[in-house]
């Protein structure tokens, strides 16, 4: 950054309401055995206490295309399970996006007064991460749909057992 360069700030807020308990969406979110079945279908694994590890393992497939074992590494901040959960985030995949700082990503989870529904809020501060941002806005045709892919496969599967496409 340049004397003359001004920070950017750009937060990216998803939310999405899942006819599933609280519960359901956290285990969704940090056990391997779910969250490999949604997305972009590669393992996340999180250590669940403040500065615990975090990252996630490419697929086979995306290994055939070139991609590092580890594509997004990160650290827990904050762990409240099943409610609340915030961790540094940087992806892997590129240079491009590997050489970019370290953004924030925070979970909320709220249980809906109206009989087994979440609200999941996903908020995504990607300041200074222009390429991040473009990927998790689902702007690099390339590089997928983004959160907004992820979460719609999230409830796809928690609500239907199916994730949208195979």
């Amino acid at each position: 950054m340049t004397a003359t360069a001004e920070k950017t700030t750009t937060v990216r807020i998803h939310q999405v309401y899942i006819k599933a308990t609280p519960q359901a969406v956290w285990d969704a979110i940090t056990q391997p055995e779910w969250n490999a079945k949604y997305g972009y279908r590669c393992v996340g694994e999180f250590d669940l206490r403040a500065g615990g590890a975090y990252r996630v393992l490419s697929s086979d497939e995306m290994r055939g295309h070139g991609a590092p074992e580890r594509i997004v590494e990160g650290e827990i901040i904050e762990a409240e399970p099943p409610r609340r959960l915030v961790q540094t985030y940087r992806m892997l995949f590129s240079p491009a996006l590997a050489a970019e700082p370290l953004t924030r990503l925070t979970y909320e989870i709220e249980e809906e007064p109206y009989g087994g529904v979440s609200k999941l809020t996903v908020t995504h501060d990607v300041t200074d991460a222009p390429v991040h941002a473009a990927q998790i806005a689902g702007e690099i045709k390339e590089s997928g749909g983004g959160w907004a892919m992820v979460l719609s496969d999230l409830k796809s599967l928690l609500e239907t057992g199916e994730p949208m496409a195979g």
